[in-house]
């Protein structure tokens, strides 16, 4: 047994998603929490940035006692994952491509997979060759979203929101004309417009979560080191920032479903 808490991180509010998967699942878990919501998104910088940047994100959560870090990002996962391991061999860290490429390529009927995610996710083409690994005769379709993630922090995330149900219009037709059956979110915020994305899509298309995916591979994971913490206790959460305190509780209630404003700080990231 292990009582240490999990480390989960994003480049902004989007890695919640894992956060929640994790505390409906696995309450005993402690989890702690950064977003780096000062220099979010990360989704239209360079690799070269995004490797510095996600190394001082996992530096400062290496400033805790940790037993694992999630990276609940697809777009630092396929900048940055090889270059966080290197530097940190002694724990365990996970991205969000891997778990969520194998899901769908398990779930697809007709071999035709979309990802929506950001551009830099896309422009790695990190998920098509991950999905090829596990099923080689899968086509896959993908777009990047650069709207999505302004929309959802905005709080814009009902269908009824009209630039939200243009912005799916946009980057979801091609997709859903290509007659895919499976689609990947990869970002970790758009579970929150997943019923928007889902009612366009149609009933036969089935939506994979970038943020839950990966939370059951970090269990397997433990599970397999005997480093699951005890199931008699409740897990504690502690959530840090690099914005602004209010805007990240804001979005976090949107994900949560609860205000963890007592449980919150902002961290200033360029220190680390």
């Amino acid at each position: 047994m292990d009582n240490r808490a999990i480390g989960i991180f994003d480049s902004g509010v989007g890695g919640l998603s894992s956060v929640k998967k994790m505390l409906s699942d696995h309450p005993e878990e402690s989890i702690l929490y950064f977003g780096d919501t000062g220099r979010a998104p990360y989704g239209s910088r360079t690799r070269e940035e995004i490797v510095s940047m996600s190394l001082q994100d996992v530096h400062f959560l290496r400033t805790f006692d940790l037993k694992a870090i999630l990276i609940a990002c697809n777009t630092i996962t396929v900048c940055s994952l090889k270059a966080l391991r290197e530097a940190n061999p002694d724990i365990p860290i996970i991205g969000v491509v891997d778990s969520a490429a194998e899901a769908a390529a398990r779930a697809t009927k007709n071999r035709k997979v979309g990802v929506i995610a950001t551009k830099a996710t896309i422009d790695s083409d990190a998920y098509a060759q991950k999905i090829k690994e596990f099923a080689p005769d899968t086509e896959v379709f993908s777009a990047a979203c650069p709207k999505f993630v302004p929309l959802i922090e905005a709080g814009k995330i009902s269908p009824e929101n009209e630039e939200l149900a243009a912005a799916i219009r946009e980057y979801c037709t091609e997709l859903k004309e290509a007659g895919v059956d499976t689609l990947i979110l990869g970002c970790t915020h758009y579970p929150l417009i997943a019923e928007a994305v889902g009612l366009f899509m149609g009933e036969g298309v089935q939506l994979i979560d970038s943020g839950a995916e990966p939370v059951k591979t970090v269990i397997r994971m433990l599970e397999e080191k005997e480093a699951l913490a005890e199931k008699e206790k409740e897990g504690k959460e502690f959530y840090f920032c690099s914005g602004d305190v209010d805007a990240f509780g804001y979005v976090a209630d949107l994900f949560l479903k609860k205000d963890i404003s007592s449980k919150s700080m902002r961290i200033n990231i360029e220190n680390f």
